[in-house]
């Protein structure tokens, strides 16, 4: 898992609420068995025109050629709802997003992110239709601090929040299991003091 600290970007956005994992990464190609490979079906239903994924849709925004190098997602509420699927944030992340922001997201899709070093930012629902108004007049690009917890837009900020544990993974690149490995002394010593009874 990559280390985020800084990140500037250019916005594509989505005017649609409650997008959920279905949506995101349909079930249909959820058979792998790595983390790879899900890109390509990122918004399978909206971005194509066949099942098969060779005809493009053209109204869909991410198939507009001047949205190609976007790496940061906006979104209205709720976004990843339905499913716990990984594979959601995965075809979001191998697909080039670093962050994504929204007025709200599903708990498990947020953990989700957090875990793969996907950066989910809340902003206030009228910050997000700030946002939206200006990617609808050109084009958007932000800056995501992480030090500051601040989303920077010209001469705006706006503040976010991630809990101290969250935003420690994200910044040193480890997901929870990675952040046990680094204290597998301190645990192992722990347990040789435990009385034998225990």
């Amino acid at each position: 898992m990559e280390k985020f600290s800084q990140h500037t970007g250019t916005v594509v956005a989505l005017d649609r609420a409650n997008i959920d994992t279905d949506q995101i990464i349909p079930k249909q190609f959820l058979q792998k068995t790595t983390r790879t490979g899900f890109a390509q079906h990122l918004f399978h239903d909206w971005r194509f025109l066949d099942d098969d994924g060779l005809q493009p849709d053209p109204s869909f925004i991410l198939n507009d050629a001047k949205y190609k190098d976007v790496s940061i997602l906006l979104a209205r509420e709720n976004f990843g709802c339905g499913s716990s699927r990984e594979h959601a944030p995965w075809a979001i992340q191998e697909y080039g997003f670093k962050v994504v922001i929204a007025a709200s997201f599903a708990d498990i899709f947020f953990g989700n992110c957090i875990n793969i070093g996907v950066v989910p930012v809340v902003l206030d629902a009228a910050v997000v239709d700030d946002l939206f108004n200006q990617f609808g007049q050109g084009e958007l690009t932000l800056t995501v601090d992480l030090h500051s917890m601040k989303v920077i837009n010209g001469d705006k900020e706006y503040s976010f929040s991630l809990t101290e544990f969250q935003k420690y993974c994200l910044e040193n690149g480890v997901d929870a299991v990675g952040w046990t490995l680094e204290i597998a002394d301190k645990i192992k010593a722990f347990e040789n003091n435990l009385p034998a009874w225990q």
